[in-house]
């Protein structure tokens, strides 16, 4: 069975106080759930918010990292900086990271095998453009990324790997894929990896609908059976929505 997660991807929020605000309040307030509880903070704020959530359930993750172990990169972060401060799970290939800084499938594959030579969970994000779903063309768009950018991993990597799909139209739009959209999808990706990896492999891996989720429509998204769980945006910087969504899972 694959694990459920609640992801909260803080994109570029919270300074160094309203982190430790949020992430107090959060744990004071965390409910009892077998879900994993992730969030991902700005790099500047990883290592206190390790510090904050040591001997809880909650995970940290950073929202990104490159390739190199080191080198003259200015401004990049490398796996080995992440897992120094106890942050071993990365999201990578999020839309805004595609789009706003031109990641290619060869840049993310350069990251995935460096996270994979870390012993690093990676969150790792796919989805379709408006365009592509008007023309139909969703579905090879996913398959595309996903085959792209993990496909030429050994299967004994597949136990760190996270599949996050959210349609790029969704995201920070308000939009949301129907519950049917998004077990469509979701249902195709695991038929993807069935495919190349076998049934076994693919009924085991976590794949997360992101995408204007809140609390009103997270239960009934969560409730299809190739839903295990969300990479929430917006909704992730309250704690009540955020809670509220991890309830509903």
């Amino acid at each position: 069975m694959p694990k459920k997660i609640i992801a909260g991807n803080w994109k570029m929020h919270k300074t160094a106080p309203q982190t430790a605000k949020f992430l107090d309040e959060l744990i004071s307030k965390l409910p009892f759930t077998e879900a994993q509880v992730v969030v991902a903070p700005s790099f500047v704020n990883l290592a206190e918010a390790t510090a904050l959530t040591k001997n809880t359930k909650i995970t940290v993750a950073a929202q990104n990292m490159h390739q190199a172990e080191a080198g003259a990169y200015t401004g990049e972060i490398s796996a080995p900086m992440l897992t120094a401060v106890g942050v071993n799970t990365v999201i990578l290939g999020h839309s805004e990271r595609r789009q706003y800084f031109g990641e290619t499938d060869g840049n993310l594959v350069a990251k995935v095998d460096s996270a994979m030579n870390h012993d690093m969970t990676v969150i790792f994000c796919i989805g379709e453009q408006l365009a592509d779903r008007n023309k139909n063309n969703h579905f090879n768009v996913v398959e595309y990324q996903l085959r792209d950018g993990l496909f030429h991993l050994d299967k004994k990597f597949w136990k760190n790997i996270v599949v996050a799909y959210e349609p790029v139209w969704a995201i920070g739009t308000g939009e949301t894929a129907t519950p049917e959209q998004a077990q469509e999808m979701h249902a195709h990706i695991r038929g993807v990896i069935a495919k190349s990896y076998g049934a076994d492999l693919a009924k085991n891996v976590s794949i997360l609908y992101g995408g204007s989720v809140k609390p009103e429509n997270a239960q009934l998204i969560f409730s299809k059976p190739d839903v295990d769980g969300g990479l929430i945006g917006g909704a992730a910087l309250q704690v009540d929505d955020f809670i509220a969504i991890i309830n509903a899972i």
